[in-house]
C-alpha cells in the first residue's frame, strides 16, 4: 500500500516492449538472464518490494506475454495485476498503458503512475520513494544524473562527416533515466494533445509533457549511476558484475514464536556443525524445535570431501525423520601461503573441502530437498570479489560458491528448491583464529550473529542470492544501504582479511 493513506493509488508501469537487436539476441533483451534471473524479473521484484507501489502493469513485446505470465507466477510477483502487449513504438506502448490505467476510474479520480524501463534492473527503492513523494507536490517528475562527459552538438556535412556546432555548458546537462512519474490526468492530457500533432515524435514521456503542456513544471529527482540501462552488449557484462557484487541484506529477524512455528517438525542438516557458525546455527534451530543433525569431522567423523560420508549422513537423517528441509554447509579450510610454495596435499585438501565437498553435498541433497521444496545454504567470503596474494586457493573456491549458488538456484527452480549463499564479513570462528591468531575485541562479527542471519535466510523465500551479513553501523542499518553501496563495500572488503 502507499505510505500515506490520502495518497492516490500508485502504479508502476514497466515498459518491456524493446527487442534484443542491439545486444545481438534473438529474444527481447528484458528476458536475458543476468545473475540467474531474467532482467525483467529483477526489475519487477524491485517494485514488488517497494512500500510506495500499490500495483504493477507490464507492457510486453508482442508475442511474449505468456513468458511474462510464467515469470510472474513462478516468482510470486503478486503486485503485477496486468500484462499487456505493447505497441509498435514507445509512444504507442505508453498510449496503451494510459488506456489501461484509466479503466474503472471514477469521475475526477486520479492516480500516480511511474513509467520505468524493464531493462533498468538496478533501480533503488530510494529513487522510487523520491518520485512518489515528489508527486505529492508536482504533476510530472523525471529522474536524472549529472553528465560526467562533455556533450557536443554536431552536424553532418555530406561525405565529409560530422563537425561540432556547439558545446553546451556541462554543469547544466543531465542524463535522463527512469522512472518518469506523473499524475495520470497530466500524462493522459499530454498524449491527447500529442495525438493531434501529425509530426509528433518523442523518445520519452517527460518530453511529451514539456512539449504539449509547457506550463507544467517537471521536477527532477536525483538518479543514481548504477541505474543503468541494458542496451549494448557491454551493458550485459557490467550489470551482471554489479549484481554479483551487490549482496542482499539479510532478512529481518523473527520473534521466538515465529521461529518455532516455522521450524516445528522440520529437519535441518548442518555439515561443518562441530564448531563456529555451523554449531551455533544447529543450536539455534534445535532450540526452536527443529530436528537438527550437525555433522563434523571432530564430532561424527564425517568428512565432507568424501561423497560416501555425505550420502550416509543424509540417508541417516531421512531414515530417522522421513524428510530433509534444509541442508547447510559451513565446512571449510583456510590455508594461507604463496601458491608456488604450497604442497600438493594442501592444494588438494583446499579444493576437496572448499569446492568438491559443496558439489557433492548439492548433488546428494537434491532428491531430498525436492520432496520438501527446501533450501540449500552455502557460505562465501568477501574475498571472492577480488583474489589476494596468499589467498589464491581460498578466494577462488569462495568465488566458486557464488557461481554455484546462482547456477543451482536457476537449475533447481523448477523443483522448488531454493539455493542461497551467506557472505559474512570478518567473523570470530576457530578457523579464523587458527589462521590469524587473536584479534582486537569488537573488530569481528560473532559467529552467533552470522548463525542468526543464516537462520533468517533459511526461513525466507530468497533464492539465488548472496546475502551480506555485516556489523551494524550505528547510524545506518544494512537494510538501508543501497545495492550500489553494498557493491562498493564488498569491493573494499576484498582488500581486508575476511574469512568465515
Amino acid at each position: 500500500m502507499s505510505q500515506l493513506s490520502d495518497r492516490p493509488r500508485t502504479t508502476a508501469v514497466v515498459l518491456a516492449g524493446g527487442t534484443g537487436s542491439r545486444v545481438g539476441l534473438a529474444i527481447p533483451k528484458q528476458l536475458l538472464k543476468i545473475a540467474g534471473k531474467p532482467v525483467i524479473e529483477h526489475t519487477l521484484s524491485i517494485f514488488q518490494e517497494s512500500e510506495d507501489i500499490d500495483d504493477v502493469f507490464v507492457l510486453m513485446a508482442p508475442g511474449y506475454v505468456d513468458e511474462i505470465e510464467k515469470i510472474v507466477a513462478k516468482a510470486g510477483l503478486t503486485k503485477v495485476t496486468k500484462i499487456i502487449e505493447g505497441g509498435e513504438t514507445r509512444n504507442d506502448t505508453t498510449d496503451r498503458a494510459i488506456a489501461a490505467l484509466s479503466e474503472g476510474l471514477a469521475e475526477g479520480e486520479d492516480r500516480n503512475v511511474l513509467f520505468h524501463d524493464a531493462v533498468r534492473p538496478l533501480l533503488s527503492r530510494r529513487v522510487i520513494a523520491d518520485c512518489v513523494t515528489a508527486l505529492d507536490r508536482y504533476q510530472a517528475v523525471d529522474v536524472a544524473i549529472p553528465s560526467a562527459d562533455t556533450i557536443i552538438v554536431t552536424r553532418t556535412h555530406g561525405a565529409d562527416g560530422e563537425f561540432i556546432t556547439d558545446v553546451p555548458e556541462r554543469s547544466r546537462l543531465r542524463r535522463g533515466q527512469t522512472p518518469q512519474a506523473f499524475k495520470l490526468s497530466t500524462i493522459r492530457r499530454a498524449y491527447e494533445l500529442a495525438g493531434q500533432d501529425p509530426n509528433f515524435q518523442a523518445t520519452d514521456d517527460c518530453t511529451v509533457v514539456l512539449r504539449y503542456l509547457p506550463d507544467v513544471p517537471i521536477y527532477v529527482v536525483p538518479g543514481e549511476e548504477y541505474n543503468m540501462k541494458v542496451t549494448q552488449p557491454v551493458d550485459v557484462y557490467i550489470a551482471d558484475k554489479l549484481f554479483q557484487l551487490a549482496s542482499t541484506a539479510a532478512p529481518a529477524p523473527s520473534d521466538d514464536a515465529s521461529y518455532r512455528e516455522a521450524l516445528a517438525g522440520k529437519s535441518v542438516v548442518v555439515f561443518g556443525g562441530s564448531y563456529g557458525i555451523g554449531a551455533d546455527l544447529a543450536a539455534m534451530a534445535k532450540e526452536y524445535g527443529a530436528n537438527v543433525f550437525p555433522f563434523g569431522r571432530s564430532t561424527t567423523g564425517t568428512h565432507v570431501e568424501n561423497p560416501e560420508h555425505v550420502d550416509a549422513a543424509l540417508a541417516q537423517v531421512y531414515a530417522e525423520t522421513g524428510r530433509i528441509d534444509y541442508v547447510v554447509n559451513t565446512a571449510g579450510v583456510l590455508r594461507i601461503g604463496k601458491l608456488a610454495e604450497t604442497d600438493n596435499s594442501v592444494i588438494e585438501e583446499a579444493l576437496r573441502v572448499n569446492y568438491l565437498a559443496p558439489v557433492h553435498i548439492a548433488r546428494a541433497s537434491h532428491k531430498y530437498l525436492t520432496e520438501t521444496q527446501g533450501q540449500l545454504l552455502f557460505y562465501t567470503s568477501s574475498s571472492y570479489t577480488r583474489g589476494r596474494a596468499e589467498y589464491s586457493l581460498y578466494s577462488s573456491t569462495k568465488a566458486a560458491m557464488v557461481n554455484l549458488t546462482q547456477a543451482l538456484s536457476d537449475e533447481w527452480a523448477a523443483d522448488g528448491i531454493r539455493v542461497n549463499c551467506v557472505n559474512p564479513e570478518r567473523t570470530a570462528t576457530p578457523m579464523r583464529t587458527k589462521a590469524f591468531g587473536e584479534e582486537p575485541a569488537g573488530t569481528l562479527l560473532s559467529s552467533e550473529a552470522v548463525a542468526r542471519a543464516s537462520l533468517d535466510v533459511l526461513l525466507s523465500a530468497l533464492t539465488g542470492h548472496v546475502i551480506d551479513v555485516r556489523q551494524q553501523d550505528p547510524t545506518r542499518s544494512a537494510a538501508q544501504a543501497s545495492g550500489f553501496e553494498q557493491a562498493l563495500a564488498a569491493a573494499l572488503d576484498a582488500s581486508a582479511e575476511t574469512t568465515v
